[in-house]
């Protein structure tokens, strides 16, 4: 990755490259992220009224009338009719730890380039759950919690660890050992180590930045997978963040439409449908044979609130 110029955490630089600077109030405004990290706008490009004209340029000569803009904006939603959404462009500037950049650049279908530890020197500046934003972050900050017994990959709701904790013992080990870490990172560089090598001493808290540029159809897909409650808690609050503060305000109809149709929105199998026709026609709510496995049939009767039938 190619080096660039990072904007300093207490301040808010605006581009002045941005064709929008000028146009859009959130460009160049912070929105703080867990303990040290940040969202930033850098630039934008289209509205709500850039997707409704793509879209009706496919319309010709003896198609019907053309919608209301936000019916159709609904409409290609509803429908998945993905491209008029890709006329739209957000960059965005993020800092964030390094174990969630890992995550995050599992999505392919945007443009990216991070600062690069191989040609400046890293900050001193990692990740410890509990610790809050300096009261700047939008919305609660992640707990230190156990592992789930339900979710292998996750962790469980329950506080009481964090709770216990507070900022004590186990978070304060957690900062005592990046620190150590950055002590050992600053000696091998003060002794004639390589950047690229001392690096490796440093731990997955430490916090990254880059530059992340997507279309809004593709952006939709990542708050749709990152906005999921079994996306890790991190992460989640960075796609709260840019949902909420950046894309809502920015493009407010189809954020309306997504949230409508995406994410308060349930896929069905076809078992599911057809328990679903069974029960509107006053069948029971039984578990089908052979058709759903335990934890497929735990989560239809999740999804509707829904209770077995006794069989006794």
């Amino acid at each position: 990755m190619l080096p660039f110029c990072t904007a300093d955490t207490d301040s808010s630089p605006k581009d002045s490259s941005s064709s929008n600077a000028l146009e859009t109030p959130l460009v160049g405004e912070h929105f703080g992220v867990l303990n040290r990290g940040f969202v930033r706008l850098v630039d934008s490009m289209g509205s709500d009224a850039a997707i409704v004209q793509a879209a009706r340029v496919s319309y010709g000569k003896g198609t019907k009338k053309t919608r209301e803009d936000r019916a159709l904006i609904r409409y290609l939603m509803r429908h998945r009719h993905n491209s008029p959404f890709e006329m739209c462009e957000l960059k965005l500037h993020v800092k964030l730890p390094v174990f969630v950049a890992r995550q995050w650049v599992r999505h392919r279908t945007a443009s990216l380039n991070e600062y690069s530890a191989r040609y400046s020197e890293m900050r001193e500046e990692f990740y410890v759950p509990n610790e809050p934003n300096g009261g700047d972050a939008l919305f609660s900050e992640a707990h230190l919690g156990k592992q789930s017994q339900e979710n292998r990959q996750g962790r469980s709701e329950d506080l009481t660890l964090a709770q216990k904790d507070k900022r004590s013992r186990l978070s304060a080990r957690l900062e005592d050992r990046a620190h150590k870490a950055f002590a050992f990172y600053r000696e091998l560089l003060e002794k004639g180590v390589s950047r690229e090598l001392a690096r490796i001493t440093l731990p997955l808290s430490t916090y990254t930045e880059f530059y992340w540029k997507a279309n809004l159809h593709n952006l939709f897909h990542f708050l749709e997978l990152r906005l999921d409650t079994h996306a890790q808690e991190e992460i989640r609050l960075y796609a709260e963040t840019i949902f909420e503060k950046i894309v809502r305000p920015l493009f407010p109809q189809a954020s309306e439409a997504f949230q409508d149709y995406r994410l308060d929105s349930l896929d069905l199998s076809r078992g599911e449908v057809a328990l679903l026709r069974g029960l509107v026609k006053g069948g029971e709510v039984v578990r089908p044979q052979g058709d759903f496995s335990q934890r497929e049939w735990q989560t239809f009767l999740t999804r509707f609130s829904l209770r077995e039938k006794d069989e006794g």
